[in-house]
């Protein structure tokens, strides 16, 4: 599979997944942490993780636009989208004492991989 092709079906996944996430955060954030490693939420941290619903609920409108669109501007836009998030999933999980699940803070520290080489991917497939 070529790295365009690879970018493209990482992009109808993340439409899923960040649609799945976005959902969750805001109808079932309990349970949507807890699936993330979390431990029982505080009323703060509830309310501050729903209130990214509706950010992970954009960047899935992002995607979809991107795979409906396919334009230059489109990938362009998924990449610096993605390059936000390179740092954000380390940050929580090197200072959040309620993340215990094992496996839990590696698997947002690779989250924070995972986005910038979807950036990179997106933003090649914006210069073709």
């Amino acid at each position: 599979m070529s790295l365009d092709r690879a970018a493209r079906v990482i992009n109808g996944g993340m439409i899923a997944f960040d649609l799945a996430l976005g959902a969750g955060a805001l109808a079932a954030p309990d349970r949507t942490l807890r699936l993330l490693g979390h431990e029982p939420p505080s009323p703060d941290a509830r309310a501050l993780f729903r209130r990214c619903g509706p950010i992970w609920l954009t960047f899935a409108a992002a995607h979809a636009v991107a795979r409906a669109r396919g334009e230059r501007r489109d990938w362009w836009a998924l990449a610096w989208l993605r390059g936000t998030e390179i740092a954000t999933d380390a940050v929580w999980a090197s200072a959040s004492p309620s993340i215990t699940r094992p496996g839990a803070r590696a698997a947002l520290w690779a989250a924070g991989a995972g986005n910038l080489a979807m950036a990179l991917g997106f933003g090649r497939l914006a210069r073709r």
